[in-house]
């Protein structure tokens, strides 16, 4: 039994991934910043490159040219998605396959809320691209939202079956 305000013990492997992925979104985003000028490609292979560019919004650019209203937007929506999926996880930890997504959503909403209170802009870098198609360019914070994403679907829907009558 846990005194309110303390973290359960359970939560601690959670957060640590939590914390992880911060760290590699950061260094990675430092890393591309400090070697490259905004703007700049280099080619890796045929189908992915590494660029330098800042997103002042969401997903796919989402309301990037909203006038500067969104940066605060999406910090308020990374700190209260962040508290919500604490406290779930707090009461959730002893599920591995929503602890992890809850973690991946955590680190990675951390993550680009850094960015957008540092700079106003996440630093994006990954360019995915086939046939002169272009995926928007995400990051580590972003992959990791994405997994935990489709993790916590998918949760859900083994909760559902689960749960459904016989």
């Amino acid at each position: 039994m846990t005194r309110r305000g303390r973290t359960p013990s359970g939560m601690m492997p959670w957060l640590m991934l939590s914390l992880l992925i911060v760290g590699l979104d950061q260094l990675t985003k430092l890393m591309v910043v400090n070697r490259f000028a905004y703007g700049e490609s280099l080619e890796i292979t045929g189908f992915f490159n590494l660029v330098y560019v800042l997103n002042t919004g969401a997903a796919f650019s989402f309301l990037s040219d909203a006038g500067g209203w969104q940066r605060w937007f999406f910090v308020a929506l990374a700190l209260g998605i962040t508290g919500f999926l604490v406290v779930m996880l707090r009461k959730g930890h002893q599920q591995p396959l929503f602890a992890t997504s809850a973690s991946l959503i955590i680190g990675g909403a951390i993550g680009n809320l850094i960015d957008r209170l540092a700079t106003g802009a996440v630093v994006d870098f990954i360019d995915l691209h086939v046939a002169g198609w272009h995926w928007p360019a995400f990051n580590i914070a972003d992959s990791a939202i994405t997994v935990g994403a489709v993790l916590f679907i998918l949760d859900e829907f083994r909760r559902v079956k689960r749960e459904a009558p016989k």
